[in-house]
């Protein structure tokens, strides 16, 4: 068997009276594609950040390649072949692609500071033919997609001569053709003997892509997995210290009168003669690859876009809808898939966050009533499980999911009769989707019509009455979710016939 090229062992970390980590082991292998598990806020970005020098660790020991290593900045883990594929892309618009690939260690010519930038054209050109991906060393970085900017950040990496990489929810923004490209470029870098570990909350992509799976759960080592030796109901129970149950709640579905429907909705080159409704009581799910317009349609009904055509009806009666504000009185509320930019105000508590739209109602005179907001706050937490040590907490204190659960929070709030859910469980761990699901279920139980965009299909057809498929700023299929299939939706999704 190889020896591990990382080797964890024992690791502990503190964050004042807060254990973070304790005792947690972890190791990959040359070769190896290792999954690291857990749900948020079990301790797996804090792990990363004590083996790449971000943070110090209080105890344990970190072995890379046979040596033991004391990393006190992320440039000496990567002087020993360890690099981080972060979530948020560290891409240069406005630069090229070599120029990237090469940031901060530019080849110039002697002390001149003239750069060499014919040798680091053929070099990325190198780098970027050993993943198999053809791309331009001279592309402006910015005009790329996001699955080819990902693949600049590896090629990056690559010519740091990264043994080792970390890839942070590698795949949350690609649509499904980048996925399969990003997936033969790790299959091509594992025949290199890169280590690769992987962490992601898509069970679907762990189980294809990965050799094995190691699990945190409260900041402990719970235990590690081959994949052919285990299976989704094991790692959830693992991760959640229970059995979740079925994966998507079941709900009684009671189907009322039309709240909203939308005809003829256009923004020239965006969104084409957009027609569908949502009734109370139902939810609506909208697939469709990446940049297909799903966002931009549901952005315009909120008033965020102005439309050229097209009419929007609220319980049978056309509205106009200009302004954010507009969309608000009309009972629409719009939970974003960008959490942290349009979602959140960080530096703000989860008390002022989750009170935010309702401040007014709040207020007596310009004042807000305390007793009253404290009790809304209370109730909130309650009612979604949010995990935070007090109300006063900066928000962005939280785990991915815990902030999720505020944005909903800061929602509900207002007691919406629409609600439309950009990509509600992106980034959130399996113990949390399921919390947010049952909220679902639970305002349609309410009769409040849900409008729910997601990329992932197993979500869409988990928890959807209907399906609207979006193709190209066009809607290409209104299925009835009894006798639908994943491949039927991407036929749909990709302009064909569903």
């Amino acid at each position: 068997m190889t020896k591990p090229f990382i080797e964890m062992k024992g690791i502990k970390k503190a964050f004042h009276q807060n254990v973070v980590l304790d005792g947690v082991d972890f190791e990959v292998r040359p070769g190896e594609v290792h999954a690291l598990m857990g749900e948020n806020g079990a301790g797996k970005s804090t792990l990363m950040k004590i083996l790449t020098g971000i943070y110090e660790r209080d105890a344990g020991t970190v072995m890379v390649n046979g040596k033991e290593v004391h990393y006190r900045h992320p440039k000496e883990a990567e002087r020993d072949g360890i690099s981080v594929i972060h979530q948020e892309l560290n891409i240069i618009p406005t630069l090229t692609v070599a120029e990237n690939i090469f940031l901060g260690r530019e080849q110039t010519i002697g002390r001149t500071g003239i750069v060499r930038k014919k040798e680091m054209e053929e070099q990325a050109k190198l780098y970027l033919q050993r993943l198999g991906i053809e791309i331009s060393p001279n592309e402006i970085a910015g005009n790329l997609s996001v699955g080819k900017q990902q693949i600049v950040e590896i090629a990056r990496a690559l010519s740091t001569n990264a043994k080792c990489l970390i890839m942070d929810e590698p795949t949350a923004a690609l649509t499904d053709r980048e996925i399969r490209t990003l997936f033969d470029v790790i299959r091509s870098l594992k025949q290199q003997g890169v280590a690769i570990v992987y962490i992601s909350h898509r069970m679907e992509e762990i189980f294809t892509i990965c050799d094995r799976i190691s699990v945190l759960r409260d900041g402990q080592f719970i235990g590690t997995k081959k994949i052919p030796e285990t299976n989704f109901d094991e790692i959830v129970h693992m991760m959640v210290g229970r059995q979740i149950g079925e994966r998507f709640p079941k709900r009684e579905k009671r189907i009322g009168e039309e709240r909203l429907r939308v005809e003829g909705l256009t923004q020239k080159g965006v969104f084409h003669h957009v027609s569908f409704s949502v009734r109370a009581g139902e939810i609506l799910g909208v697939a469709g690859l990446m940049g297909a317009g799903r966002t931009e349609i549901m952005e315009a009904i909120f008033g965020v876009r102005k439309v050229d055509e097209g009419t929007i009806y609220i319980h049978n009666k056309p509205v106009k809808i200009k302004s954010p504000r507009q969309a608000i009185e009309h009972g629409i509320a719009f939970i974003t898939e960008d959490r942290k930019g349009k979602g959140l105000v960080l530096h703000m508590s989860v008390r002022e966050n989750l009170t935010l739209p309702k401040a007014e109602q709040l207020a007596k005179v310009g004042v807000i009533q305390a007793k009253k907001e404290n009790d809304l706050v209370q109730s909130l937490i309650a009612r979604l499980k949010i995990k935070t040590a007090s109300p006063e907490l900066e928000v962005k204190a939280l785990s991915g999911g815990n902030q999720q659960k505020v944005v909903f929070g800061k929602w509900l709030a207002m007691e919406p009769s629409i609600l439309i859910l950009d990509e509600p469980t992106r980034g959130v761990d399996v113990g949390a989707k399921k919390e947010i699901y049952e909220i679902m279920n639970e305002l349609t139980a309410q009769g409040v019509a849900i409008i729910m965009v997601s990329s992932e299909l197993p979500e869409i057809l988990g928890m959807s009455d209907r399906i609207m498929v979006v193709h190209e700023g066009k809607v290409t299929a209104i299925l009835d979710n009894k006798n639908v299939d994943q491949e039927t939706i991407m036929r749909a999704a990709t302009g064909g016939e569903a």
